[in-house]
């Protein structure tokens, strides 16, 4: 199978210079009425979307997949500079376990090939209780690594894979390690892996996956942003506390947020 490409970032909303792009998203394109006025009126809910927010976390295909076309309809409905991460299938993460899934990945990694250049990270996020075992561990991401030419993020939920080893092999195979909020063990808030790539994926709190976050932890993370890309660091965030419609919101907050402080002389629009 021909490997899934990402071009290097040239984005027209992206920094110039040496700044790398920040991408501001959610996880799914729904819009919810409070937050709809910013949006077109015209077009499809991802069309609309694409035309404000510059990414998107596609979850659904953690669930089940989807067609090669229904993904190059989505590429074909947002700007050029537009990116769509995608969750791996849970018959890889949860399922099997990342135990011999060669044949699931080569039905994931064909699937999605209907997005082209617009493909963004793959977001492995792991069982919380599937711990780190070195050979399954670097068998799973080396074969996953081997495949695609894209970004690849990993999002482990267990004490086991915070560790200088994982840490190590992550960067060695070119693979961030998510940044999550809230954190479930500790240092899981904080980038890791392979420094090339700081994704935030941020789930709501106290209530996870519902409570919107305040004004002074959004100005935070805009900072944070602000500093990774300014780094050269390509920078996602992506609000998953979609349950109660909060992430839109904080979403276009944090993006405003950007736009005013970042780099006011630089023409910079995440």
């Amino acid at each position: 199978m021909r490997a899934l490409s990402d071009p290097d970032h040239l984005p027209s909303r992206a920094a110039v210079g040496a700044v790398a792009p920040i991408r501001i998203g959610t996880a799914a394109w729904s819009i919810p009425k409070e937050h709809a006025a910013p949006f077109p009126v015209a077009g499809s809910h991802l069309e609309r979307y694409g035309a404000v927010l510059n990414a998107v976390e596609i979850n659904s295909s953690f669930y089940r997949p989807h067609r090669t076309a229904t993904y190059e309809r989505w590429a074909a409905s947002v700007p050029d500079d537009f990116r769509f991460a995608v969750k791996v299938p849970k018959a890889i993460t949860h399922e099997r376990r990342l135990k011999d899934v060669g044949d699931l990945l080569d039905r994931f990694l064909s699937e999605i090939s209907g997005l082209g250049p617009k493909l963004g990270p793959l977001l492995v996020q792991l069982p919380p209780r599937l711990s780190f075992q070195p050979e399954v561990a670097d068998r799973f991401l080396s074969d996953l690594r081997s495949r695609v030419e894209c970004r690849i993020v990993c999002e482990p939920r267990h004490a086991s894979w915070f560790t200088p080893e994982v840490e190590a092999l992550l960067a060695q195979l070119r693979i961030a390690r998510v940044a999550a909020d809230p954190a479930p063990v500790p240092g899981a808030d904080e980038p890791g892996g392979w420094r090339g790539l700081s994704y935030y994926r941020l789930h709501g709190s106290p209530k996870i996956y519902y409570s919107a976050y305040s004004a002074e932890y959004l100005a935070a993370i805009a900072e944070v942003l602000a500093r990774d890309a300014a780094a050269g660091i390509e920078t996602w965030s992506i609000f998953d506390n979609t349950a109660a419609f909060a992430a839109t919101g904080d979403a276009l907050t944090t993006r405003r947020m950007v736009q005013a402080s970042a780099f006011p002389s630089s023409g910079f629009v995440p």
